[in-house]
């Protein structure tokens, strides 16, 4: 009896302290979402953040059309889907090759996509602007694109390589016996195999690159090429600004990456747990 009193107070203080965590988490959320329905006249004249005289839906599409917000948008799906794809890719051969076949320095080459990781990226500014601009790449979308697969792929190389250490090379002795070549044994065995951790990694990445910006701020000048995180800073203003325009576009730009996981939520968690429980 005592025991299952016990038990009932932990889950009971459990639930409570989770959802305490989850409203302070949402909180800033509430925040915004309120601001987003506000007029500008209710955000300079109320003195507390949750009085609002009418809900302002339109702040979202004056946001979209005329923030901008549409061209910021698909600037930053021609800088994200492309960057996420070819990280997967490279990072996968890569990742494949040092899992499953011996060769003199394989450790040491995967100890430099560790020491990569350790790199802070502010150290790399100003080595990266010179470069893009003695190579043509400085305000260019594949310079972006090539910058955020190259740092990018020390994390996903490292992630990538330990999950196939863990596929037994048996498997792929048989494919090797009929002639398979290495990348036709890495297209229809590797891969397949490495698909939920793949489907892990793809979403974390498109989130991070998503809500990149730094190398935005570094590699673009042009308005026309900006991704949407700088184009939330282009629309403050100088000495007034229209919070709640600025609080419609920050939802609009949070949403895409908050379906992304919404959608492939099961496929994120098995990712991250597959391997971790063995019969």
């Amino acid at each position: 009896m005592l025991m299952q009193k016990k038990k009932l107070s932990l889950k009971i203080f459990f639930y409570t302290a989770s959802t305490i965590i989850v409203l302070i988490w949402l909180f800033p959320f509430i925040i915004a979402t309120l601001t987003s329905l506000k007029s500008f006249e209710d955000i300079i004249s109320k003195d507390y953040w949750w009085e609002i005289t009418s809900l302002n839906w339109s702040n979202f599409k004056e946001a979209w059309v005329d923030a901008n917000m549409g061209l910021y948008f698909r600037n930053t799906f021609i800088i994200t889907v492309p960057s996420v794809i070819g990280t997967l890719f490279v990072s996968s051969l890569g990742a494949f090759a040092l899992s499953f076949y011996k060769f003199r320095f394989s450790k040491a080459i995967l100890m430099l996509f560790v020491g990569g990781m350790l790199i802070p990226f502010q150290m790399l500014l100003i080595p990266v602007y010179r470069f893009s601009l003695n190579t043509g790449l400085y305000d260019t979308f594949q310079g972006v694109i090539l910058f955020h697969l190259a740092f990018q792929l020390g994390f996903c190389t490292f992630f990538l390589t330990n999950f196939m250490k863990t596929i037994p090379g048996s498997i792929f002795e048989s494919a090797k016996i009929d002639g398979a070549n290495a990348f036709r044994l890495y297209r229809t065995m590797a891969l397949p195999l490495t698909l939920p951790a793949m489907t892990a990694l793809g979403i974390l990445q498109f989130t991070w690159i998503w809500n990149d910006y730094l190398w935005g701020l570094i590699m673009l000048q042009s308005d026309n090429l900006k991704p949407v995180t700088l184009g939330l800073v282009m629309l403050k203003g100088q000495y007034i600004s229209n919070w709640n325009i600025i609080s419609a576009a920050s939802l609009i730009a949070a949403s895409v990456p908050l379906v992304v996981f919404l959608v492939f939520q099961r496929y994120f968690i098995e990712g991250l747990t597959v391997g971790a429980v063995k019969e």
